[in-house]
């Protein structure tokens, strides 16, 4: 064996041997700042304009649109060139790892003035206060889509062994659920020491979210960079490398394949239903059950916490059920909650059984992510040189769709309307994303029917094994 060789069988990934835990780990913390973030936005983006700026409900959501625009025109394009070998001096870190410190950057820079009062135009036209938080969300978006799309393209690079993948996929989201964790743990923390915890959410609390922003960012960006350090790039993705070369597939035969449209339906379908819950539970809990400002971090707590429970027997039950039915127990988890959100009322509702719902919503969050990760990284397969970009068009359907669902929902609703309103959002929007996942993920064909045989084979060794 060449000195050359040896070299670079040193520093790439086992691809059909057991991933070492320091891999899982090192996957694991990569994408904890954009879930920080993910978190804030989705959780508290409306709340924050509506309820502390002062911002009408339609101007908010034209807001959060303008970011999931920009990310959904984002994701394409750094899809396409992360899967590029450009040559470039500064690839030599890794295609998929510059893209991932360039959208860190971003993130950093931008996302913090997003939750601050218009610096220096707070008695500004609002058309001239929307114009400066739209110039940070587009960059921030940018940057958050970045490292998304690297993250994610790394997956199917670091192993090909689909059980592996399945537990990246795992763990992936398990980080995420303590990300989403340590936001709402932070938030409640803040409102507890600053006395307002069982008032409503209102002006008075705009220094309060300054606090929560910077202290989970600082978190997320440790976990960044201890991502960039323990997580080598694969060669054979670098630029110059021609050992086991993979000619890339066309683009005309990816969108041929019909398969690309009905895993781009699961997977949007999934990320609508988590974060259409994350935007409207604040909403539901503040205006259709008049609950306190506490609430609002107490509840999508209880959320994640189910959702992190959930992930630990996720890939085992896929392995035993496979993708497809495991999707489908997750959506039945979801039409549950969503519900029994329609016929809850009441004090014992507010008191007891909304934790019941939030727990049914969180473990429905984590099974249907994970196994529509699962089916999207099925879809590529070994072809991983166009992995990126077919990454870049599942997330240009989810933020789009995202985008355009919350503004519409918005504009439907009327400062006057009922109390009820966001009690319907969650319970026939996000209920009936689920029931349109389930019936498209019953139509998704298996890449190979040998695969599944030899998951479900493994299954017996592995369904009660965790990553060691």
């Amino acid at each position: 064996m060449t000195a050359k060789k040896a070299k670079q069988d040193e520093l790439s990934f086992p691809m059909n041997k057991r991933l070492p835990f320091r891999i899982y780990i090192g996957y694991a913390l990569g994408h904890v700042l954009n879930d920080v973030c993910a978190a804030m936005w989705f959780s508290y983006l409306l709340v924050f304009f509506h309820l502390v700026l002062g911002f009408k409900s339609g101007e908010a959501g034209v807001l959060l649109l303008v970011g999931q625009v920009a990310d959904a025109v984002a994701t394409p394009f750094i899809g396409y060139n992360s899967d590029k070998d450009h040559h470039w001096w500064i690839y030599r870190f890794g295609k998929r790892k510059i893209w991932y410190f360039m959208g860190s950057i971003c993130v950093v820079l931008t996302f913090p003035f997003i939750f601050s009062p218009c610096i220096s135009c707070q008695t500004a036209s609002r058309l001239s206060q929307m114009i400066y938080y739209s110039f940070f969300i587009v960059f921030f978006q940018f940057g958050w889509a970045a490292v998304q799309i690297a993250h994610m393209s790394l997956m199917p690079e670091i192993t090909s062994n689909e059980h592996q993948r399945t537990k990246l996929a795992a763990v992936r989201n398990g980080a995420t659920v303590v990300a989403s964790v340590l936001v709402y743990l932070v938030t409640w923390g803040v409102l507890q020491i600053s006395g307002r915890s069982d008032k409503k959410i209102g002006a008075e609390d705009a220094a309060r979210f300054q606090h929560i922003v910077w202290s989970v960012m600082v978190f997320g960006i440790v976990c960044s960079i201890l991502f960039y350090i323990m997580i080598k790039e694969p060669l054979a993705t670098k630029s110059g490398n021609e050992e086991n070369y993979i000619a890339p597939i066309s683009f005309k035969k990816i969108f041929l394949n019909p398969n690309l449209y009905l895993v781009g339906t699961v997977y949007m379908t999934s990320r609508l239903f988590i974060n259409l819950t994350q935007v409207f539970i604040s909403l539901y809990l503040s205006e259709s059950l008049d609950m306190v400002a506490s609430s609002l971090a107490l509840v999508p707590l209880a959320m994640y916490i189910a959702s992190f429970v959930a992930s630990i027997p996720v890939g085992p039950i896929t392995n035993l059920a496979g993708r497809k039915l495991t999707y489908v127990i997750g959506a039945i988890l979801g039409i549950c909650g969503c519900l029994w959100i329609h016929w809850g009322q009441g004090n014992n509702f507010k008191t007891y059984y909304i934790f019941v719902v939030s727990a049914l919503l969180g473990s429905a969050s984590t099974i249907v992510l994970v196994s529509s990760l699962d089916i999207t990284t099925s879809l590529i397969g070994s072809k991983t040189s166009r992995g990126a970009f077919i990454y870049g068009i599942m997330s240009f359907a989810d933020k789009l769709s995202n985008g355009v669902a919350v503004k519409v929902i918005q504009d439907v609703h009327n400062e006057d309307d009922h109390a009820g309103f966001y009690q319907d959002i969650m319970t026939y929007v996000c209920g009936g994303v689920l029931i349109l996942g389930a019936a498209v993920v019953s139509m998704v064909n298996n890449r190979e029917r040998k695969e599944r045989h030899d998951m479900r084979g493994e299954a017996f060794r592995t369904s009660i094994s965790t990553i060691t």
